[in-house]
């Protein structure tokens, strides 16, 4: 392969069988899955562009963005990661139009299994991306609401029974042992009821739209073996990354010599050989 150049940006996913990945580079796009057993090396040139303005700039916050970007951009704000704090109805939104039409947009409540049971939210139009993104082998959605600050809510409620994180280290070392996540959501609801009713019928929420019917999704990644011990790489602290690509999983490359997280490196100008 001719060495390519350009900034990382998250992997591209298709939820083929195994997922599909790509690694976006500027303008153009490295398949991934040809190149498992292969020796990949990465290269980090110092240079590194805000994903929201276009700069360069010295340090990157929140995955890819320039301090201005990080403190005046919607999409860095607080209450992406707390979506129960929206603030966007009190009319303090950083972008009313961004928040829009990304946050006042139809959400889905899901349950997912990647390194165990966990409970997360997402726009209907990153379905299934965000599971692949995760690194999840099952998922299920189980409510559809109207807005992310109501999925942050009922994410609240849920996640008093049952976790809102991933063990990435748990989830790279290989895949967990498979849930009946219906009987998990049947358990669930059981535990929240009242919590849930209290939410569908606040005065600033709409009803919750139970979903009984979903199918549960399954995703199997390309992954010839999983590290025993994890071991964190860092472009930063080690401008030059290589080993034999024994997988990809989330947003992970996994190496004989570590895992690399490429959406922590976003806007990093690299070059990459294999």
């Amino acid at each position: 392969m001719e060495t390519m150049r350009g900034s990382i940006r998250k992997m591209t996913t298709s939820a083929a069988t195994p997922i599909a990945y790509a690694l976006p580079l500027g303008d153009e796009a490295l398949p991934l899955n040809a190149l498992l057993g292969q020796t990949l090396r990465l290269e980090s040139t110092g240079r590194i562009t805000c994903n929201g303005c276009g700069q360069p700039t010295k340090k990157s916050f929140s995955e890819g963005f320039c301090y201005r970007c990080f403190i005046t951009l919607a999409q860095c704000d607080l209450c992406i990661v707390k979506p129960e704090l929206c603030h966007f109805a009190q009319g303090t939104c950083r972008e009313p139009e961004w928040g829009l039409a990304h946050c006042m947009q139809p959400h889905y409540v899901y349950l997912a299994n990647a390194s165990g049971l966990k409970v997360g939210i997402t726009r209907a139009t990153q379905i299934p991306t965000r599971w692949m993104d995760q690194g999840a082998v099952q998922a299920l959605p189980v409510l559809k609401v109207q807005s992310r600050r109501q999925a942050g809510l009922v994410e609240v409620a849920l996640k008093a029974h049952v976790s809102d994180r991933t063990d990435w280290r748990k989830m790279l070392k290989g895949d967990p042992e498979l849930q009946d996540l219906t009987m998990q959501r049947g358990e669930l609801f059981a535990r929240c009821d009242q919590a849930l009713a209290q939410l569908g019928n606040g005065t600033d929420t709409e009803a919750l739209a139970i979903l009984e019917q979903e199918p549960v999704r399954a995703f199997a990644y390309p992954v010839l073996q999983y590290p025993t011990r994890v071991t964190a790489l860092n472009l930063e602290k080690t401008p030059r990354i290589e080993g034999t690509l024994l997988g990809i999983k989330g947003q992970y490359l996994i190496l004989d010599t570590g895992v690399l997280n490429v959406r922590k490196f976003t806007g990093y100008e690299v070059t990459v050989s294999a």
